[in-house]
């Protein structure tokens, strides 16, 4: 590696971030999510137990969404926007771990705020 390379890697996944944040709708909807799931855990005064759950379950949809959007990006490039039953397969295939990352970020939902709005 050469001098400097540990800040412009960085500086690439700060550029992948910004990417995903403006130019992809469902990331902002995921990013809306979580604020509005930090605001309520400082309204209901989480413990840090539940604060380090939420955090992991946050991240894990927003880490899932972005390479979600990275594999939609290449098998856009590579397949020039022309149909291909594989193509579709992977695009699908992470448009479900996104599905599934967010119906677990619900059922974390339930169970870190459920008991303290009773």
């Amino acid at each position: 590696m050469g001098k400097g390379s540990l800040g412009k890697s960085f500086n690439y996944a700060i550029a992948g971030i910004l990417y995903a944040l403006t130019r992809e709708r469902n990331m902002r909807i995921h990013v809306l999510a979580a604020c509005a799931a930090v605001a309520l855990g400082l309204y209901v005064d989480l413990s840090r137990m539940e604060w380090g759950l939420l955090t992991i379950t946050i991240t894990l949809v927003i880490v899932i969404e972005m390479v979600n959007t990275a594999v939609e990006k290449t098998v856009d490039m590579m397949t020039g926007g022309k149909y291909h039953p594989l193509a579709k397969a992977a695009k699908n295939v992470a448009a479900g771990a996104v599905l599934l990352s967010a119906i677990n970020a619900l059922v974390m939902a339930y169970i870190i705020f459920v008991p303290h709005l009773r």
